[in-house]
């Protein structure tokens, strides 16, 4: 095993940790990322002279004995990652637009429940008996905690097929409690009837127990991740595109790059949308013509406009949390396609800088969006969109920062600069179908139809990525184990880092 070579197409969070598992296990790892930049969604770049980071804000499971700070742990980066708790008082705040009332969370399951029993008091012993809940939830998948599968049949509770809002609406009876609950679904694309309550528990229970945040930008993880490959051998190839695979007899041969790049290994990992990947393939039969059809009809994710500002000095206090906007408490799980109420939900924060001051220097503004906004530019590319396209960003940012002057009045006499991304450029910038900010979407309805398992019938390809089981930083980690250990054989890298 120690002198099989594997290719990993795509340099995105998920690829970086198979490539670092692998490596870290003794195979000769090639990474290959279209991007000049490594990372996907923990890259950083530099606007106005800020730093913006593309799509991670904060980590959970970074605290003593959390799974990431665990699989960190084995991987000997932890020293390499520059991160800062948020304040114990208030990890996130919840703004209702509609009634302009401001809840305030704190930290820990305890903190949790205090906290929002003062707002609600007459829901504490309901909101004990949820929080309780979404931990059982948890429970019940074993690599969350970095555990064995369990060796018996496992039948999963009821609770674990709920839909999300009706997972809450189990435990909790006021309607108001029940909207300020969901205030987390922007970071797993939560729609009513359609999100599985185990994702809504992942998220919720990953960040009560201690979200933090990164100092100086995101792409210090992508780079340590990367240092762990290239220590151990291995090579990451950035700005170079795959553009061609070549399968016979069932079996990837090589990967041809955009540059002429002949890549051969003993195993391939795609690490890119699965869609993406299918186009890449010379050999269309290689996969049959259902699978390929299935991985093209599975419903996405929404995606976002993402407003990356730059404030004027000392025009806005920096605040240690992440908040959450919600025009209306009756909107907090319609999907983003509804025109008529966008923007219904934006996530708000100011990032950390080093040395951080009392006043922020950028704010990031997430807003989810329906793909069909962009399908007048959808043959476009970047730079070449045209003038209406960009009159129309404008004009959608305008309509997000009205709403979030709400929170921070006058918040466009603070802006000095402002960098906008669409649907179009997460689209283009990530390779996925539809600017997907999570990949497809997790359907309780279908939970079988929504996910793409990580081995596929072609002998030495598989998968990693937020496509596949959970998505988010701690959900592509956890799924990279579960490629890696396909190829390497089971619990191989979770008994190394348990035993750590």
């Amino acid at each position: 095993m120690h002198n099989k070579t594997v290719v990993i197409i795509g340099g995105g969070i998920g690829g970086l940790f198979a490539g670092a598992f692998l490596a870290k296990e003794g195979f000769c790892v090639t990474i290959i990322e279209k991007n000049t930049t490594i990372g996907g969604g923990l890259q950083s770049f530099v606007r106005f002279g800020e730093t913006f980071d593309t799509g991670m804000h904060v980590i959970g499971g970074m605290q003593p004995g959390g799974n990431i700070y665990k699989i960190c742990k084995y991987l000997n980066i932890l020293d390499r990652i520059n991160l800062s708790e948020v304040d114990d008082d208030c990890t996130d705040e919840v703004y209702i637009a509609c009634d302009k009332t401001t809840y305030k969370i704190a930290k820990g399951k305890d903190g949790f429940i205090n906290s929002l029993a003062a707002y609600f008091p007459h829901q504490r012993n309901e909101l004990a008996q949820y929080v309780d809940a979404m931990i059982a939830l948890t429970q019940e998948l074993d690599l969350f905690y970095l555990r064995k599968p369990s060796n018996s049949i496992f039948s999963h509770s009821d609770d674990f097929y709920l839909s999300a809002d009706k997972f809450i609406a189990k435990y909790i009876s006021d309607p108001q409690l029940r909207a300020v609950l969901s205030f987390q679904n922007l970071l797993y694309a939560g729609e009513g009837d359609v999100t599985p309550a185990f994702i809504h528990a992942i998220i919720s229970v990953l960040y009560m127990k201690c979200p933090m945040r990164f100092v100086g930008g995101t792409s210090q993880f992508a780079d340590a991740l990367a240092h762990v490959i290239k220590s151990n051998g291995g090579t990451v190839i950035a700005g170079d595109a795959a553009v061609q695979v070549h399968c016979e007899n069932k079996s990837i041969v090589k990967c041809v790059t955009a540059s002429g790049k002949e890549l051969v290994g003993d195993y391939f990992i795609s690490a890119i949308h699965p869609s993406a990947f299918v186009q890449l393939l010379q050999d269309k039969s290689a996969f049959p013509k259902a699978y390929r059809n299935r991985i093209d009809n599975i419903n996405n994710s929404y995606s976002a406009l993402i407003l990356n500002i730059k404030l004027k000095s000392q025009s806005v206090e920096y605040f240690n949390y992440t908040g959450h906007y919600f025009n209306n408490a009756d909107d907090v799980w319609k999907s983003p396609t509804d025109a008529a109420i966008w923007p219904n939900i934006c996530l708000y924060m100011t990032p950390p800088a080093e040395n951080q001051s009392k006043y922020a220097s950028t704010m990031n503004i997430i807003a989810p969006m329906s793909w069909e906004e962009v399908l007048p530019w959808e043959d476009t590319t970047t730079h070449r969109r045209g003038d209406d396209y960009i009159g129309w960003k404008k004009e959608k940012a305008a309509a997000v920062i009205k709403a979030m002057e709400d929170v921070f009045p006058n918040l466009a006499d603070c802006i000095e600069n402002i960098d906008i991304s669409t649907p179009l450029t997460i689209r283009d910038y990530y390779g996925v179908k539809h600017g997907a900010l999570y990949g497809y979407k997790k359907d309780c309805n279908n939970l079988v139809q929504s996910r793409v398992p990580v081995r596929t019938k072609i002998s030495n390809l598989f998968m990693t990525g937020q496509n596949h089981n959970i998505h988010g930083f701690c959900g592509v980690a956890l799924t990279a184990i579960e490629t890696c250990e396909n190829i390497i054989g089971s619990n191989q890298i979770l008994d190394n880092i348990n035993n750590d």
